[in-house]
């Protein structure tokens, strides 16, 4: 994870809320070629699937901050999006709160047209990919506006209430 958002996550005192909106990232992931290829993490083996991200996400939960993920999807989920739902086990065991909203649900909802974080309601981490899910320059782009994360935060908890928590997630 980029050194901004962990940077944010280390001073966060509330809240940190992810928005991922795209159908596929970084497609050469090792981890998703991987997972193409029939790789299955186990979750009784920790070991095997945790990693530094998740260390930063529990330090953060640890300290009572409220961690969530929303990821808006389209279904049949792309198979970029199937990799991540059969990995979410990892973020909720760290301390997140991930849920899933099929874009069929949000067609009356305005989002932010970028993916990204707020943390405790003034930062906002914009993260900028190209039509193939790459990252371009600059990768993220972090704001220290309270009207943005206003707005964003507004946005993020009306597609919130709407989304499907990811234990009774059942993807197509």
């Amino acid at each position: 994870m980029a050194t901004a958002v962990r940077e944010a996550l280390a001073k966060a005192r509330r809240s940190a809320a992810h928005l991922e909106m795209r159908d596929s990232y970084m497609r050469d992931d090792p981890e998703f070629v991987r997972w193409q290829r029939g790789h299955r993490y186990d979750p009784a083996d920790r070991d095997a699937w945790w990693r530094p991200w998740l260390d930063v996400v529990a330090d953060v939960a640890g300290r009572g901050v409220v961690v969530r993920r929303l990821r808006v999807v389209s279904e049949p989920l792309s198979d970029y999006v199937r990799y991540e739902y059969d990995g979410t086990f990892t973020n909720v065991a760290a301390g997140e709160d991930v849920r899933w909203l099929p874009r069929s649900r949000a067609g009356d909802l305005l989002l932010p047209a970028l993916d990204g974080w707020v943390v405790d309601e003034e930062t906002v981490i914009l993260h900028h990919f190209s039509g193939e899910g790459q990252w371009t320059e600059p990768r993220m782009e972090v704001r220290y506006d309270p009207a943005l994360a206003a707005q964003y935060l507004k946005a993020y908890d009306t597609a919130w209430r709407r989304a499907v928590p990811h234990a009774e997630y059942r993807p197509v």
